[in-house]
């Protein structure tokens, strides 16, 4: 079975890692510019001035445009998953290989877990918009209060690893 896939996808490996290496790179600078530029700002103005009704106003308008912006990395790392493994069986890959083996496991360890909890708090139970069309106010703040939280958790081990796996890939060190 793993011949006859090498066999169907083998001549395709260069279009394959070409949609891979798009999507990484969707994947890392979708969001970039904007929690730079736009998130931590607003929110740092709303950390100094919590009850200012301006700065709230902001912050949320902020929120629901990220969890709208956010839908190109969402879109991009499932693209990301899927050609891995392609390229993986097409290439004849073996996780023999250290730097691969390691790639693997910051993927399947760091990346995939934030991600899923990336999609539900943009997307599922934790949607801005959703929550506030409902007139949920109070579920709406936690929700705001929640992402902010997991940006602060998860940002600096993402800059780290999505920069390291983007090494690994390119360096193939070990």
């Amino acid at each position: 079975m793993l011949d006859l896939l090498r066999q169907v996808l083998g001549p395709w490996y260069l279009q394959i890692k070409f949609v891979h290496v798009l999507s990484v790179a969707v994947w890392i600078a979708s969001t970039v510019v904007a929690y730079t530029y736009y998130v931590v700002p607003v929110f740092k103005a709303w950390r100094r001035n919590p009850q200012d009704p301006e700065i709230i106003t902001l912050r949320n308008w902020v929120m629901e445009r990220f969890d709208q912006g956010i839908i190109f990395e969402h879109v991009a790392f499932p693209l990301i998953i899927l050609t891995g493994p392609m390229m993986y069986i097409a290439g004849g890959w073996s996780t023999a290989t250290n730097w691969l083996l390691l790639k693997i496991i910051l993927v399947c360890l760091v990346a995939i877990p934030i991600e899923m909890f990336d999609y539900h708090i943009s997307h599922f139970r934790g949607n801005k918009q959703r929550l506030r069309r409902a007139g949920d106010a109070a579920g709406y703040d936690r929700a705001v209060q929640r992402h902010w939280m997991f940006f602060l958790i998860t940002s600096p081990p993402i800059m780290v690893f999505s920069v390291l796996i983007v090494f690994l890939a390119i360096t193939k060190p070990f």
